[in-house]
C-alpha cells in the first residue's frame, strides 16, 4: 500500500497539470517572440526591451515550477537592476543602428556562430537528459526549503562551476569598461585659448541671434528681422536653408515693424529711420503682399 502511495505522489509531483501547460503554451511563444526581437530589432533599446520581456516570462516560468527563488531573483536582480541598468546605459549612450558594424576582431563572427552553436547542442542535451532520466520531485529538492535546497547545491556540488561563473562575469563587466575608456592624447582646451582661437579664424564671436525676432512667430523656420525690416541670415539654420524649408516673412509683418520704428522715433523725438519693406510671401501659403500695397500701408500711417 505504501507502494502504491509512493508511485502516486512521484506521478502527481513529475505530471503537468491543464493549468501548467495552459500556462506554457500562452507564455512559450511570448517568450521566443522576446528572444527572436532581441537578436532580429535593429535599435539595440528595443532589443534590451525584448530580452526584459523574455525574463520576466521566464521568472514566471520558474515560479510556476515551485522555484520561487529563482522566480523572485530573476525579476528583482537580472529585470529589475542588470537589464534596466543596461538599458538606461544604451538610452543615454544613444547607441542605434545607424552604427558601424564592422568586425574589429577577424573571425569573431564565426567564433560566435561556434559558441552559439555548442550553446544549442547543450540545450539539446539537457532536454534530453531530462526527458528519457528521471529527476527528483519538487516535495524532495524543496524538503527543506527552496532557498536553502538550491544554497546546498550551489555550495557543495557545483561550486567550482558557481565561482567559475562569477568570475567570467566579472571578467566581462572589467572589460566592457576597458572597452568604453578613452585615453585622452591631447590637452583640453581653456575658455580664454578657444575665444582667441574663435577670433582668429573670423567666425561668430557672439551667440547667434535667435530665429523670429520682430516677427510675429519664432518658430525655427522663420528669420528673424532687422530693424530694417530686412530677414537676417543668421536667425536660421544653414540645413534648413538648404532644404528649402525656411519660411518668409509675410509683408504685412514687415509693414507693422516698420510703422512701429517709425511710431517710437516719433514718441522720442528722432528722426524717422528708413525702413526697407521687401515683397514677402505669407507664412504657410497665404496671401501675398507686395511693396505697393505696404507703401500705401505705411503712407496712410504718416
Amino acid at each position: 500500500m505504501s507502494t502504491v502511495t509512493t508511485l502516486g505522489t512521484l506521478a502527481a509531483e513529475t505530471s503537468t497539470s491543464t493549468g501548467e501547460a495552459v500556462q506554457f503554451w500562452l507564455l512559450a511563444p511570448l517568450a521566443v517572440l522576446g528572444g527572436l526581437g532581441t537578436l532580429l530589432l535593429r535599435r539595440a533599446v528595443h532589443s534590451a526591451l525584448c530580452l526584459a520581456g523574455t525574463m520576466v516570462l521566464l521568472a514566471l516560468f520558474y515560479l510556476a515550477n515551485g522555484a520561487y527563488f529563482l522566480g523572485v531573483v530573476q525579476i528583482v536582480v537580472y529585470t529589475g537592476a542588470v537589464m534596466m541598468l543596461f538599458l538606461f546605459v544604451l538610452m543615454l549612450v544613444g547607441v542605434s543602428a545607424a552604427d558601424s558594424l564592422k568586425e574589429t576582431l577577424s573571425g569573431q563572427r564565426w567564433l560566435a556562430a561556434a559558441c552559439a552553436l555548442g550553446l544549442g547542442l547543450l540545450l539539446i542535451a539537457g532536454i534530453g537528459q531530462a526527458s528519457t532520466g528521471s529527476f527528483t520531485g519538487l516535495g524532495e529538492a524543496n524538503a527543506q526549503g527552496n532557498v536553502q535546497g538550491l544554497a546546498s547545491l550551489l555550495f557543495t556540488r557545483y561550486v567550482v562551476a558557481f565561482e567559475v561563473t562569477g568570475l567570467l562575469l566579472t571578467i566581462a563587466a572589467l572589460g566592457a569598461t576597458l572597452l568604453t575608456h578613452r585615453e585622452r592624447i591631447e590637452r583640453n582646451k581653456t575658455q580664454r585659448e578657444q575665444a582667441e582661437e574663435r577670433v582668429r579664424k573670423g567666425t561668430q564671436l557672439p551667440p547667434l541671434p535667435a530665429p523670429g525676432v520682430y516677427a510675429r512667430h519664432n518658430g525655427v523656420d522663420i528669420p528673424g528681422l532687422l530693424p530694417d525690416g530686412t530677414p537676417s541670415e543668421l536667425t536660421v539654420n544653414a540645413t534648413l536653408r538648404g532644404r528649402g524649408q525656411v519660411r518668409e516673412v509675410h509683408g504685412q509683418a514687415l509693414a507693422d515693424l516698420a510703422a512701429l520704428e517709425q511710431r517710437t522715433a516719433a514718441y522720442q523725438g528722432r528722426p524717422t529711420p528708413p525702413v526697407s519693406v521687401p515683397q514677402g510671401t505669407a507664412l504657410g501659403g497665404g496671401d501675398t503682399t507686395d511693396a505697393a500695397d505696404a507703401s500705401e500701408a505705411e503712407e496712410a500711417r504718416k
